[in-house]
């Protein structure tokens, strides 16, 4: 029998028309267009217990504590591959990379595939105890920067497109507030004096960077901060400056402009501070996610989103997470 068609469908129907078998064209897959974001203070990944001591938790422990379905619920299989995790209080380039290389390891992915890039290399250590009773584990913190970790199959990044660190700002002891004008940046000459704290104002330094969504060529912004414990009691952002909405938040000058030039945005933030408005930066769009305490009775850390942020049962705060702050997630549609 000769057909004389020429496009599939007609091809088929006279197949079928003689009694041949004719199977279905595959199915195209489903474009998952979620960015799955997280924001945490994984502090070193190393937890204080209310005995004194502390407990060293692995890369793997630590995000299978963290990383939730849509149910917001950890441990399941339906717990996806996130493209954006933003950190707080990290070693350096060294620990931010091996826990990009687990994150990869835990979905089955090539090493390489998450990549991390950080506000210093290499801090140097500042001194304190850090509240463990093993000296071993409390050094284990003397190195903090503050990082972004991403999902380079998703996400590109331009080396034009990483921000400057820029500086926290806090009150130095002795001064007077003066409803901020006392306030100055916390770097030096204005950081912690003598050599005991000489290089802590690093742990502050912020640092964002804007990507591209390969799938869609959507821009997303994203930023990492961790301001001083004095910003709980004084809200300082700079130079007689108290910040966004009298929080001690500001972004960098770089920051912005990266910022300006995004469709998503995102900023993740231990303010170490209480009582921040979920409207804080609604002048850039974004709006503020998580209604749990973050560490303790207090909820001094934060997410702000720019975007169409998916509804959490969880108030988008995961109990689970294994570190002294519970980690805070969206998941953005787009």
């Amino acid at each position: 029998m000769r057909f004389r068609t020429v496009h599939g469908l007609g091809l088929a129907v006279a197949m079928l028309a003689s009694g041949l078998v004719v199977a279905a064209p595959p199915a195209a897959a489903a474009v998952d267009r979620t960015l799955r974001v997280y924001n945490n203070n994984i502090e070193n990944l190393v937890r204080n217990n209310a005995d004194g001591t502390c407990t060293r938790v692995s890369g793997p422990d630590h995000l299978t504590s963290m990383l939730v379905d849509d149910a917001g619920q950890t441990g399941t299989a339906g717990v996806k591959a996130p493209d954006l995790l933003i950190v707080q209080q990290v070693r350096g380039t060294g620990q931010a990379t091996a826990y990009a290389d687990q994150l990869s390891a835990k979905f089955g992915l090539p090493a390489g595939t998450y990549k991390a890039i950080v506000a210093w290399d290499d801090p140097e250590p500042w001194g304190g105890t850090h509240k463990c009773s093993q000296q071993d584990l409390g050094d284990l913190k003397k190195k903090q920067t503050n990082g972004i970790i991403y999902n380079s199959q998703r996400l590109s990044l331009a080396a034009g497109d990483i921000s400057k660190y820029w500086s926290a700002g806090w009150l130095k002891p002795g001064t007077s507030y003066a409803n901020g004008a006392g306030c100055t940046l916390y770097k030096p000459p204005n950081n912690d004096d003598g050599s005991t704290y000489e290089y802590k104002w690093k742990r502050t330094s912020a640092i964002a960077a804007r990507f591209t969504l390969k799938d869609s060529g959507t821009s997303v912004f994203a930023a990492t901060m961790h301001l001083p414990e004095e910003n709980r009691q004084n809200a300082c952002a700079g130079d007689g400056d108290k910040g966004i909405g009298s929080t001690g938040i500001h972004l960098g000058a770089d920051a912005t402009s990266l910022l300006n030039a995004s469709t998503i945005r995102i900023v993740g933030i231990d303010a170490n501070r209480t009582g921040i408005p979920a409207s804080t930066l609604s002048s850039y769009g974004m709006t503020g996610y998580g209604t749990a305490a973050t560490s303790g009775s207090s909820k001094i850390d934060y997410l702000f989103v720019r975007g169409t942020v998916q509804s959490s049962p969880v108030g988008h705060t995961v109990a689970a997470t294994k570190s002294n702050h519970k980690a805070l997630y969206g998941f953005v549609s787009y």
